[in-house]
């Protein structure tokens, strides 16, 4: 099978496809579009494609937004792939192995096929390149995955940010970065997959504790203290799973995680405060408008987790909150310990332990990008 295009053939008007048009779906067409690509938005519902297709908006989805003139959608998706050189992904995880069923027919042989969703497959455990790569019969050079603090509304809305696209060709990151890239949205690459897409995974979970403990009403002690230890906890199992440390102290990982958390705009962090607030996880459920991805993956997560031995009191502890075990307000995981003695913070004492002095690490790390434009030598690479 052929390789797919080298970053110096991708030009403006490329033929690209994204495939779902909810907030994030939309969104990164709208990156793409303004990028000069010529970009088909795939939306399962007709109504909703004809929106898009005719007034540039999603209402649904991104209120208020004014959608590129060149920006095209059909709920058809043989139209959506017809000559797409790189197709985008953004359905709900649980749903994407049925999506790409529908879609192999239509797909072209060298398309290059990136993931924008951060979940896990139930019952496979399965990061999402991983169920592209059983399902379609492609190599793994043509698959690539985009994370990052990517918050729908504020870059639909054109307020700067970044992203990071990771494949195991550095070549197919660079043509999809070359692709993804506009005046408010820049975008590294890097070739850890396994990291990148962890990153994005893991962050879904502690900013559903951050919501619960939001929702009861705790303060910002207890947020902080929540999100340096989650990030302790992504960091040893992303590493445990083969990550880089590095990758989960960049965009994927310690961007993704604070912005998550931080956000009203966040679909974990809102379905937490909700649960925090006293509503049944089924309500939660029917009202949240669109996937919460972290209420899926905790169970896969803590799967994998064991597996590798690695403890996630944080996970656990949301996982006894969705299945009515724990009150919200019992919710406190950073207090979790196995013993009354006193122990030293990983940072500081255990640094020749593996994934050890991974918050010293991602905090000099955030500041190094901060001072250099986002990027390093050692992980993303622009």
């Amino acid at each position: 099978m052929a390789k797919p295009p080298k970053p110096s053939t991708v030009k403006r008007g490329t033929r690209v496809a994204v495939l779902g048009a909810g907030s994030w779906g939309t969104t990164f067409a709208k990156i793409l579009a303004d990028g000069g690509a010529d970009v088909m938005i795939w939306a399962r519902r007709p109504e909703l494609a004809r929106e898009i297709q005719e007034a540039k908006r999603n209402s649904d989805y991104l209120p208020g937004i004014n959608l590129p003139v060149s920006l095209r959608a059909t709920s058809r998706l043989d139209l959506a792939l017809a000559g797409a050189e790189q197709v985008f992904l953004a359905v709900p995880s649980q749903s994407l192995r049925e999506t790409l069923a529908a879609a192999q027919p239509h797909l072209g042989a060298n398309a290059i096929v990136v993931s924008l969703m951060k979940g896990v497959e139930k019952g496979t455990d399965l990061r999402m390149s991983q169920v592209i790569g059983q399902a379609l019969p492609i190599p793994a050079e043509q698959i690539a995955v985009v994370s990052g603090p990517n918050l729908a509304l504020e870059i639909a809305k054109e307020q700067p940010t970044a992203a990071v696209v990771s494949s195991t060709s550095l070549e197919t990151a660079q043509a999809v970065a070359k692709l993804a890239s506009t005046g408010y949205f820049r975008t590294f690459v890097n070739t850890d997959v396994i990291g990148t897409e962890f990153g994005g995974v893991l962050k879904n979970l502690i900013a559903v504790a951050i919501g619960i403990v939001d929702g009861v009403g705790y303060g910002e002690n207890t947020k902080a203290s929540i999100i340096t230890r989650g990030l302790v906890e992504m960091t040893d199992f992303a590493v445990a799973h083969g990550a880089q440390v590095e990758t989960l102290s960049g965009l994927a990982g310690l961007g993704d995680l604070i912005a998550t958390c931080q956000s009203p705009l966040s679909r974990n962090n809102t379905a937490g405060r909700l649960l925090g607030q006293g509503l049944s996880m089924a309500d939660v459920t029917k009202q949240m408008k669109q996937t919460t991805e972290g209420f899926a993956s905790v169970g896969p997560v803590l799967e994998l987790a064991k597996a590798k031995g690695v403890d996630m009191p944080i996970v656990e502890q949301v996982r006894q909150v969705l299945a009515g075990t724990l009150k919200p307000a019992d919710i406190a995981p950073h207090l979790t310990t196995d013993s009354d003695e006193p122990q030293g913070e990983r940072n500081l004492d255990d640094a020749q332990a593996q994934g050890g002095a991974a918050v010293w690490r991602s905090v000099k790390r955030a500041f190094h990008q901060l001072r250099n434009g986002g990027g390093s030598s050692l992980g993303d690479r622009p």
